[in-house]
């Protein structure tokens, strides 16, 4: 009697034929979606998207194809000197890799749209490092349809465990901003965090309030507030806190830039900081040092971040399986002299 078999076995690979036997269309309309041409009608693009999703097809790599020329890096927004630390680190982690960068900005919004991914699969890009973006299951369905790694940078909301993402330990500097002011004596503080939504500036707060809340502090909603991560949102929720009948005696704010607008707040209230008001930043951008008074922030290592992002899309262009999926680089609190006992 024969022996039985105990080999796994695995499904067959789906065809571009069968994509487009399914889909109702011929295999050149396949092959023009999956490679990012552009003279597909909306209605049967989508069909053919739809029928790729479900069998999780994945376009050959050709042996004659021509290596990648590019990363595609892809921000949120750009006006921020935070960018540029993430733009540096990427730019050097690609030139030593014989690349250049691609740089796209979405204006605001939170996802690429299908345009632009179908013009990144029409060049020869290594793959996408996306910067406090998100990418839904369709728009991943597409990206591994064209066999494009993806890499994201502080993702928006929690990433899946095979989502390839960096970042940093946010609710550890959170903690560590706010215990300081704590050890200073502060028991009046306040916290200014980014967009509710995104994933790092929940992890702040989070840490904020297990700092007040392991020091038996209470935990006081009225100073919790959120803005945008820049200058302007610091400023104008700094000035409603110090507006408060009993206002904070110390300030975290969720980035160097929101606690520059810290600062203008405190001196248009008559303030000085340190002497009537605590101020701690986070990301430790070069500006930091060079505020007056100088700047007390988390140090989050931007650039070791995006250079991590770098290092692990081009890691999955050649096909190989990282340890892990999930980067958290450590964060440190840097004192300066924007913090003190308070008067």
């Amino acid at each position: 009697m024969a022996a039985l078999s105990t080999a796994p076995q695995t499904a067959p690979r789906v065809t571009i034929a069968q994509i487009a036997e399914e889909a109702g269309v011929s295999p050149p309309t396949v092959s023009k979606v999956v490679n990012g041409r552009g003279e597909v009608a909306a209605a049967t693009r989508d069909r053919v998207e739809a029928v790729i999703q479900k069998h999780g097809y994945q376009r050959r790599k050709a042996a004659t194809e021509a290596p990648p020329t590019v990363i595609d890096l892809v921000f949120h927004e750009l006006e921020s000197p935070w960018a540029m630390e993430i733009i540096r680190g990427v730019e050097g982690a690609a030139r030593e890799a014989g690349l250049s960068i691609v740089l796209t900005e979405l204006q605001g919004h939170e996802r690429p749209d299908r345009s632009w991914l179908d013009a990144v699969a029409s060049r020869r890009s290594a793959g996408l490092i996306l910067v406090i973006s998100d990418l839904n299951v369709r728009q991943r369905a597409q990206l591994t349809a064209r066999r494009l790694p993806f890499v994201v940078v502080d993702p928006v909301g929690e990433p899946t465990a095979d989502m390839p993402s960096v970042g940093a330990t946010n609710w550890s500097g959170g903690l560590a901003a706010t215990r300081h002011l704590v050890k200073l004596g502060h028991r009046r503080i306040a916290m200014i965090g980014g967009p509710a939504e995104i994933l790092c500036s929940r992890a702040r707060i989070d840490g904020y309030r297990a700092a007040l809340e392991t020091a038996g502090l209470p935990v006081d909603p009225q100073l919790i507030r959120h803005g945008d991560f820049h200058v302007e949102s610091g400023y104008d929720q700094a000035r409603a806190l110090l507006d408060l009948p009993e206002p904070p005696t110390a300030i975290f704010a969720g980035s160097d830039m929101q606690a520059l607008g810290v600062y203008e707040a405190a001196r248009l209230h008559g303030l000085s900081v340190p002497a009537d008001l605590s101020v701690v930043g986070f990301d430790d951008l070069p500006i930091a040092r060079w505020t007056s008074p100088p700047l007390t922030t988390i140090r989050q290592p931007l650039g070791e971040m995006a250079a991590t992002a770098a290092q692990l899309v081009l890691q999955l262009s050649r096909g190989e399986t990282p340890a892990t999926h999930r980067f958290e680089l450590a964060t440190s609190l840097v004192v300066r002299d924007s913090t003190a006992p308070p008067s």
